[in-house]
């Protein structure tokens, strides 16, 4: 059965769950999912898991998030982007000054409110189901962190365009929205890239046609998703059979974080050693190498 992750270049209009649908069919693999939702109209970065890489989900979705958004003045809708009713649309002129101005108040850690138009649940019902049926709840601040926020320039539409570097949970529509609110003139986000996720960058993106076109030999290792960390190959095949029963082994290496090999090379676990003893903190057995 396949395992192992698509890194895919999700494409506009489709949702998250429709990219994992489609891959799900196209595998033949039930266990599709996905780290970080895209709204429909974004684009980019989409870490796609499958069979046994599903473990690593949660993994994936801590990490930091990169994008290139598109900032409409003016304009302020009931989505906080384009694709909502306008509430309200006027002439403004942003300055690059102006722009550059504001957005020192939201970089760092920052309380951000979910939109209405959001996959939250509050008492078992998604936010946007009750925004559909008209119904607006009080949504509880959540804290999100963004790490860097800078213009790019001006668009030929007059959108300005803005890199940001967050943290998981960040809403970009609702920091655009919140920014267009400091600048006194309202703004919404006209356009969505995510550029990179998981620590994979578009660079190492897939078309969704390119992935269906490729199938299995289009999947990397489920190890891929901890690159970060240094690599160890258990000693003996009875150091990896206690290993594969999940009991910790002994090594002579630093502590830290791990990827554990069996001597086959098959991707058997990422490990924390302490005091030279590696201790499992999520068992891959069976994963794509």
């Amino acid at each position: 059965m396949p395992d192992g992750l698509l890194i895919i270049d999700k494409p506009a209009g489709w949702t998250s769950m429709d990219v994992c649908a489609k891959l799900r069919g196209a595998l033949r693999e039930k266990r599709v999912g996905h780290a970080g939702t895209l709204d429909p109209m974004a684009t980019g970065v989409l870490p796609v898991f499958v069979g046994q890489a599903t473990k690593a989900v949660s993994f994936a979705e801590n990490g930091q998030k990169e994008y290139l958004a598109s900032l409409r003045p003016g304009v302020v809708t009931d989505t906080q982007d384009v694709t909502g009713t306008v509430l309200s649309e006027t002439d403004a002129e942003v300055t690059e000054e102006g722009l550059r101005a504001v957005l020192p108040r939201f970089t760092g850690e920052l309380m951000q409110t979910p939109p209405m138009y959001s996959a939250v649940k509050i008492q078992g019902k998604k936010l946007y189901e009750l925004a559909r049926r008209g119904v607006e709840v009080e949504r509880r601040p959540r804290p999100v962190t963004i790490f860097a926020l800078e213009p790019l320039g001006r668009e030929a539409n007059g959108d300005w365009r803005l890199r940001v570097l967050c943290s998981k949970g960040t809403y970009i529509r609702t920091l655009i929205n919140d920014i267009g609110a400091a600048l006194g003139c309202g703004a919404c986000m006209s356009a969505l890239r995510r550029t990179m996720a998981s620590g994979f960058t578009l660079e190492e993106a897939l078309t969704l046609e390119e992935a269906l076109a490729r199938g299995e030999t289009a999947l990397r290792g489920t190890d891929s998703l901890f690159r970060q960390y240094p690599a160890h190959r258990v000693e003996s095949a009875a150091v990896e059979r206690r290993c594969r029963c999940g009991n910790p082994i002994r090594a002579g290496v630093p502590d830290g974080m791990y990827r554990v090999y069996g001597q086959d090379g098959a991707f058997l676990a990422l490990s924390r050693c302490e005091g030279g003893v590696l201790t499992s903190v999520k068992n891959f057995f069976g994963s794509r190498d």
